[in-house]
């Protein structure tokens, strides 16, 4: 009896859907799969599809390979993707997802620098500023917040931070000069630092100019002033490469990426180190750790493109990036290379999760479409030196003197070519010119934007190392600020117009002595300035107006119109001068209040002027009107109490600044404190100016009679 037949084993559970499903659903339930984070099913969904086909799709072994990358499977993913080259050249822009997928594995590994090392994470890179928990050390207060070492021909921005000269603008020459304050302290403190940094220079001009033999001359009398220097060590290992010297070069390489680890360039230049010495796997490994750094490195691009393979490769013939290299890897030793560089990276179930930086940073909705950026990461570094971190700076008064007033410098600001001066010794300078008190170039744009902000480098050395100097420079100020804020004694007087209270008085201040006391009547905060007319003996007039400033509009060449009006009257009781403006000792006026009939005649008395003075006001040709309330405004209405403002009613001075009346006769009105004797001078004053205009207007009409 034969034996029965075996049944065929059953088929193998169909995984993502149902076998019959057609491919084109199962691939759209794969891509919305990929959308909703759901890696693993989508994998399982991409993977039936093809299998399904009777020839392979390129494009789902693109989308494949790109949900693969996601999942944290790179050994399948690159599978995946050498299954799309074989059907079609690969271009840059179908590799993100795999770029990034690298990334991600290396990153935890190889971003985390060694315990002792040099090397700092960008979030652990040291704050400026007054948010900083804690003092920084005294060598990153000199350290340039850009590159992180110590400062190098400091270059103060016009925002006030100060950078080195070649961090100020890369590629461009600065339009800034070097801070001759802040430059002559780092000779100063880092005498050999300095001469480093410079013999360093010299060394980059020579390697520009392709003489690498004298650059690296330069590069050793740079590194016995600074051995501990990792930019010098990689310039080094950059001239080694030029002159084929690769055993050198890898040596300075190395020390850079073990001190910094986070530096792509340094593993750049030791991968062509080892290229140069046919350590090809090596190679692989440092350009792995660049991309793990920066996925995007133009560089490592262009030299894992130039690094010859020992087995042949089908992307050689790409315009290829240095994934196309790692793609090449076909052999099973160089598997094992591949395996034992990138960490394994299990799937943690069906949803994958991703840290938010990197998960918002690509389109979920477009498989293998990750957006790009050509800038070069850099990690932040430390400001290295040979002097200890804690050793304090030996700075003293002497050098953050001030040019002009010789004082400690207080608010101090840097201009375009260079000095640093005092915040208000610089503005007092250029009311007279606009050029630099030293070395007289123009400041004309410094002058027109305005934009004296404080140097705060300077500022912060200052309050750290001359504490006691600054708290007796701040006191001095705030004593000037005290004095100059009295407003009975010395109170800054413009000789100029007549004013009166409530009436606007706008200014056009182009003098050097106006525009400083304006300056200090906003700076105090009163905003307040006695306003006379000259008198030919005495130089000011016995009486004024005290003004206050509504709004100040500074032009390019700094002049300004200053919106004040006016709110009470004084009498002037001293005067005398005070850097070349007028100033005085006064008293204020304020009128007379009376009671009982007499009020009632007072208000008898206001009520019949105020009338008088529309009826006047009325009576004026348009033309007339119109310039009128064009300067002065409407005219106040009438009040119910007469005696509630000190001065007296609004509208009496408003009528009195449109009168066309002489000075002395202004004046005169101006210091009477009886309301009743201002309102009568008021009322002779209008009826012998209708009566001059009534004559003249009966003139007229006789004289068009006659004609």
């Amino acid at each position: 009896m034969s034996p029965e037949p075996v049944p065929p084993p059953p088929p193998p559970p169909c995984r993502g859907g149902d076998c019959g499903e057609p491919f084109a659903q199962r691939a759209e339930k794969g891509d919305e799969a990929f959308r909703a984070g759901e890696y693993e099913t989508a994998a399982e969904l991409f993977r039936s599809a093809l299998a399904g086909l009777a020839q392979p799709d390129r494009g789902l072994c693109l989308r494949l390979g790109d949900t693969l990358a996601r999942a944290g499977r790179l050994p399948e993913a690159l599978g995946a993707f050498r299954g799309a080259a074989r059907l079609g050249a690969l271009r840059p822009d179908e590799l993100g997802e795999l770029a990034a997928g690298l990334a991600r594995a290396l990153g935890p590994h190889e971003r985390r620098p060694p315990a002792g090392k040099a090397g700092r994470a960008p979030e652990e890179a040291p704050s400026r500023g007054p948010s900083a928990s804690a003092p920084s050390a005294p060598r990153d207060l000199l350290g340039c917040p850009r590159c992180q070492r110590l400062l190098h021909k400091p270059v103060t921005l016009p925002c006030g931070l100060t950078v080195c000269k070649r961090c100020a603008e890369p590629g461009r020459p600065p339009a800034r000069r070097v801070n001759v304050v802040l430059s002559g302290l780092l000779e100063k403190c880092f005498p050999a630092e300095c001469r480093s940094r410079r013999l360093a220079g010299q060394a980059r001009s020579l390697q520009r100019q392709q003489q690498p033999e004298a650059a690296l001359l330069r590069c050793h009398q740079a590194l016995d002033l600074a051995p501990g220097d990792n930019s010098l060590l990689l310039l080094r290992a950059e001239l080694y490469l030029t002159v084929r010297n690769y055993e050198q070069a890898l040596q300075d390489a190395s020390a850079v990426c073990q001190n910094e680890p986070l530096l792509p360039k340094g593993h750049h230049v030791k991968a062509l180190a080892l290229s140069g010495l046919g350590r090809s796997k090596e190679v692989l490994k440092e350009f792995l750790y660049c991309l793990a750094l920066n996925p995007e490195s133009n560089p490592v691009k262009k030299e894992a493109q130039k690094n010859p393979s020992e087995k042949p490769d089908v992307f050689r013939n790409t315009s290829s990036s240095v994934l196309y290299f790692v793609l090449g890897l076909h052999c099973e030793e160089d598997k094992a290379v591949l395996e034992s560089i990138l960490p394994g990276a299990p799937s943690t179930g069906l949803k994958r999760q991703f840290p938010n930086d990197l998960e918002d940073s690509h389109d979920l909705t477009a498989p293998g479409k990750v957006p790009r950026t050509e800038a070069e990461s850099s990690p932040q570094r430390n400001v290295s030196s040979d002097m200890g971190e804690s050793a304090e700076l030996p700075i003293d008064a002497a050098d953050f003197e001030c040019a002009l007033c010789m004082r400690l410098l207080f608010e101090p600001v840097t201009t375009p070519c260079g000095h640093t001066f005092c915040l208000k010794c610089l503005e007092r300078c250029l009311d007279h010119a606009p050029h630099c008190p030293l070395c007289k170039e123009k400041l004309s744009e410094l002058l027109a934007s305005r934009n004296f902000n404080v140097t705060t480098l300077a500022e912060e050395l200052i309050v750290r190392y001359l504490s006691d100097e600054l708290s007796d420079r701040k006191r001095i100020y705030d004593e000037e600020m005290t004095e100059l804020s009295n407003l009975t004694r010395d109170v800054p007087i413009f000789v100029c117009a007549m004013a009166f209270p409530t009436v606007p008085c706008p200014l056009h201040v182009f003098e050097p002595r106006y525009r400083l006391m304006i300056r200090r009547c906003m700076e105090t905060g009163t905003r307040r300035f006695g306003m006379c007319l000259s008198a030919e003996h005495a130089g000011i007039s016995e009486y004024g107006c005290m003004l206050e400033i509504k709004d100040v509009r500074t032009f390019p060449d700094g002049s300004s119109v200053v919106d004040a009006v006016g709110i009470s009257r004084f009498r002037v009781l001293s005067h005398r001068h005070r850097d070349g403006y007028n100033t005085a000792d006064i008293e204020y006026l304020e009128d007379e209040k009376v009671e009982g009939s007499e009020y009632e005649e007072l208000t008898t008395l206001h009520d019949s002027v105020y009338q008088q003075s529309v009826s006047w006001f009325t009576s004026l040709q348009d033309h007339m009107k119109e310039q009128i309330l064009s300067h002065f405004g409407l005219m106040p209405d009438r009040e119910l109490e007469p005696q509630s403002n000190p001065s007296g009613p609004a509208w009496s001075w408003w009528i009195l600044a449109v009168l066309p009346l002489e000075r002395k006769a202004q004046l005169a009105i101006l210091g009477m404190v009886s309301l009743k004797d201002r309102l009568l001078a008021i009322r002779r004053i209008l009826v012998i100016i209708t009566r001059k205009m009534n004559s003249r207007q009966e003139l007229v009409t006789s004289r068009e009679r006659n004609n």
